[in-house]
């Protein structure tokens, strides 16, 4: 693949609605987000046919605006990648289907990626590294509101899921935490800020599965601790906020590093995902990561949450090895990290 190949990507896979073309050798022509966070407040979390109505609403704009920003046109495009998964399946099938459409109809590669993979692939893209991208294998922290794993990252389409959790994920775990606080949706950045001015010496809550072997989580104990901590009335809530965030942080540590212990060869541990954004939890993993002589490496914030560079990126990553994807490809709702991988 030419340095100069343009892929066009798109990501619909929940609330965000995306776009972006990039460059094969790292260059952003243009991207777009629209997020709709508008849509979903009033109900406190995520309303998937409202999300798919949205998506549908506001993807053709969203395209044909990034279209204009890198000053191409569909002729000049060398494939279009989307997600395909996992995901909100109305989300999906509407960007799927409109990337279908655009292959379809100018005679491209159509790229089918997994939304989870263009995480664990988006600090490989270039320039976006101060030291250059990682190389393989690396250790990934993958930590949003739908998926909180410790995935080793061999190879582009070879993972090995080390650790998940047993019941929410950690971004979920933020948004409970936040609504029992009497904060809005999304739940985490408002957290994070209420956090701040509090103590989290003051409260002890528990940190399940701490010091425990292997690295899988659990965050629903912490969520009861801190429903009973807001019942009693006899703490700030910025105080268990804090306190919440201090425990967070500490069992992702204690996790990543037992993860580290399973895999000692790695280059780096990378974290991605919308809770990579927390800076309490990037300055726990920083300081593990420290401790072993490695380095961390998170993507910058607008790319820690979804977005379509990072689809795009995956696309060449996929593309450069010629594995691109017949039109009948099928979105998925669930569509594991290791059913990329070959058997072996």
């Amino acid at each position: 693949m030419k340095p100069d190949a343009v892929i066009l990507g798109i990501e619909s896979s929940c609330d965000e609605t995306a776009a972006a073309v990039l460059r094969a050798d790292g260059t952003i022509l243009a991207e777009a987000v629209f997020s709709q966070q508008q849509e979903h407040a009033a109900f406190g979390g995520v309303v998937p046919e409202i999300a798919a109505r949205a998506h549908l609403q506001h993807l053709p704009g969203l395209v044909a605006k990034v279209m204009r920003q890198a000053g191409i046109g569909y002729a000049g495009l060398n494939a279009v990648a989307a997600t395909a998964g996992p995901g909100l399946i109305g989300g999906l099938i509407v960007g799927a289907s409109f990337a279908k459409g655009v292959a379809l109809a100018h005679g491209l590669p159509f790229l089918a990626i997994n939304h989870l993979e263009a995480h664990a692939l988006t600090v490989r893209l270039p320039g976006l590294m101060p030291d250059g991208p990682p190389g393989f294998p690396y250790l990934l922290l993958l930590l949003s509101g739908g998926h909180c794993q410790c995935v080793l990252v061999e190879g582009l389409g070879q993972y090995q899921r080390l650790g998940s959790t047993l019941d929410d994920a950690v971004g979920e775990a933020f948004d409970k935490a936040a609504k029992l606080l009497g904060l809005p949706w999304p739940g985490g950045p408002h957290l994070e800020r209420l956090a701040a001015g509090g103590d989290p010496t003051l409260i002890a809550l528990p940190r399940p599965l701490f010091g425990r072997p292997g690295c899988d989580f659990s965050f629903s104990g912490l969520k009861t601790a801190v429903a009973r901590a807001v019942a009693l009335g006899q703490s700030r809530p910025a105080d268990i906020a804090a306190s919440f965030q201090d425990a967070v942080a500490a069992v992702l540590a204690d996790r990543a590093a037992h993860a580290l212990d399973m895999a000692p060869n790695v280059t780096a541990l990378v974290v991605a995902g919308g809770v990579a954004a927390n800076a309490a939890v990037r300055g726990a993993l920083r300081r593990l990561a420290e401790a072993r002589g490695l380095p961390m490496l998170a993507p910058p914030l607008s790319y820690c949450t979804d977005n379509a560079v990072m689809v795009a990126w995956a696309g060449v990553e996929r593309l450069r090895l010629g594995l691109v994807d017949p039109l009948s490809h099928n979105p998925r709702p669930r569509w594991p990290l290791a059913e990329l991988t070959p058997p072996a």
